[in-house]
């Protein structure tokens, strides 16, 4: 079912200051930052040739991440994000399967502009895991 690993997610209190850290002294090559407020968060994508590391802070009040760097103030890996051909087939096959799909259960658009959900971290060994229609 899923395909290739698209991305690692890292939440981070200070996105310009993650950024910098991959681009400055890592020498990555790191996009300009954009705002997504659907999941309240702002992100920069770290490009590695064969696979992505995205850097995300709290976009508003309400970002799903605030808790999430309450626990851990300096940041740390949030999720996995893998790819699927068809993110509705995937969905239900799923939620048949007893995963729980959070949200509504409705694919949203992601950084990509393409359709992603979010299953529960409790299904899949405490990690937070994000499908993402190839």
């Amino acid at each position: 079912m899923i395909g290739k690993l698209n991305h690692v997610a890292f939440a981070v209190p200070d996105l310009n200051a993650a950024a910098a850290v991959y681009r400055d002294t890592l020498g990555a090559r790191v996009s300009e930052a954009e705002a997504l407020p659907e999941h309240g968060v702002t992100v920069v994508f770290v490009d590695l040739g064969n696979t992505r590391v995205e850097l995300m802070e709290p976009l508003g009040e309400d970002s799903p991440i605030t808790g999430f760097l309450e626990k851990n103030p300096t940041g740390g890996m949030h999720h996995v994000c893998y790819e699927v051909d068809d993110i509705i087939a995937a969905r239900d096959k799923l939620k048949d399967q007893g995963v729980r799909v959070l949200g509504d259960g409705e694919p949203k658009t992601g950084a990509h502009g393409k359709p992603v959900l979010f299953l529960h971290p409790k299904d899949f060994a405490g990690t937070l895991i994000e499908l993402e229609q190839a």
